[in-house]
């Protein structure tokens, strides 16, 4: 019975933190601390329901589609040879929501949120040829990556920010194992992996 309720407790984890939310939370991030939190409420409304929908709804909706087209489970899903078509997914709804960023001529920072989430992606694919890392991971990463970068941007001090995102990410990656998705050394690679992507990505973007 215990042992059940870990598993739940780690398949709850693993959706909540689902690696498509690092856009929402590197937006929410930019429209707290900086100058785009003077923007007008309905504007940044508006905002994040389009990266919601664009980074979060299209992707998960098509993997799962895919997944069923297949007839795989969840665990069959995450099998590193049968990862690349949702990499690919993902990648094109992030460039989808960049392209509608750019035509709707949004602040620069917002679209090094959405670069740096990219970056992560096609890194993790790319990688994924030769070693499987973790998404969820790298993800969280990626968020803690893009935190200091814009902590050094805007000047404001991240620490209790970034201890929530280790907090987060320990919890994230204990719960990939427990539910045998990945090992030790996949999730570590994963956090380093978004970490330094996505803190390069925003300071060179």
């Amino acid at each position: 019975m215990k042992a059940k309720r870990i598993i739940l407790a780690a398949r709850a984890l693993s959706l909540v933190f689902t690696p498509f939310y690092l856009p929402i939370v590197g937006l929410v991030v930019l429209l707290t601390f900086s100058y785009l939190s003077l923007l007008p409420l309905v504007y940044k409304l508006f905002l994040l329901f389009a990266f919601w929908l664009s980074t979060v709804i299209i992707p998960t909706a098509l993997i799962r589609l895919y997944r069923h087209y297949q007839g795989w489970t969840r665990l069959q899903l995450g099998n590193r040879e049968r990862r690349m078509i949702p990499y690919v997914i993902s990648i094109l709804s992030y460039m989808m929501c960049y392209y509608f960023m750019a035509l709707t001529h949004v602040p620069r920072f917002m679209g090094s949120v959405l670069i740096a989430a990219l970056v992560v992606q096609v890194a993790c694919a790319i990688v994924n040829v030769w070693v499987k890392v973790s998404t969820h991971t790298a993800a969280i990463g990626g968020m803690a990556g893009a935190l200091v970068a814009f902590s050094l941007i805007f000047s404001f001090n991240p620490v209790w920010w970034l201890c929530l995102i280790i907090l987060v990410s320990g919890l994230v990656g204990t719960s990939r194992m427990i539910l045998r998705q990945h090992s030790l050394g996949e999730v570590v690679g994963g956090f380093l992996l978004g970490l330094c992507c996505a803190c390069c990505s925003v300071l060179l973007f």
